[in-house]
């Protein structure tokens, strides 16, 4: 009973952080300024839309940019679908996906990878030696 309690409460906790609401940069046709300021930033739709879109268009007059929240599925269609498009040249378009807060931004450098690395482990051993007196010995 107390291993089934445990395993419960685990689970809770591992999943806890999967229903947070991403944020991305949205906006529409902007030229020449890649829309990735503070005003821009948005709130998606928790569960429904958990990516950010970017979209950057080269047009005669210069390139432009538009970037939102979107889903999964159709962010990946779309970025697939336009694969073949993408040449840097007039009349290109680009479209990535990425699901992690205000990703479709700026570039950033890459992060360290002790700075990457999830902290689940490090919960999941706590709790493991935290529980573990209170289970039965057989």
């Amino acid at each position: 009973m107390l291993l089934l309690i445990f395993t419960t409460l685990f689970g809770v906790l591992l999943n806890a952080g999967d229903a947070l609401q991403i944020q991305c940069y949205q906006c529409e046709e902007m030229k020449q300024n890649d829309c990735s300021t503070p005003e821009y930033i948005v709130n998606c739709t928790v569960n429904v839309q958990d990516m950010c879109q970017k979209e950057v268009l080269v047009k005669p007059d210069g390139i432009h940019y538009r970037k939102s929240c979107a889903s999964s599925g159709a962010c990946l269609i779309s970025s697939s679908g336009y694969q073949q498009f993408c040449t840097g040249k007039v009349n290109s378009v680009c479209i990535s996906c990425c699901n992690t807060p205000l990703c479709n931004g700026p570039r950033r450098k890459r992060p360290t990878p002790s700075a990457a690395t999830s902290n689940r482990p490090s919960l999941f051993l706590f709790l493991t030696f935290l529980l573990l007196p209170l289970l039965p010995v057989t």
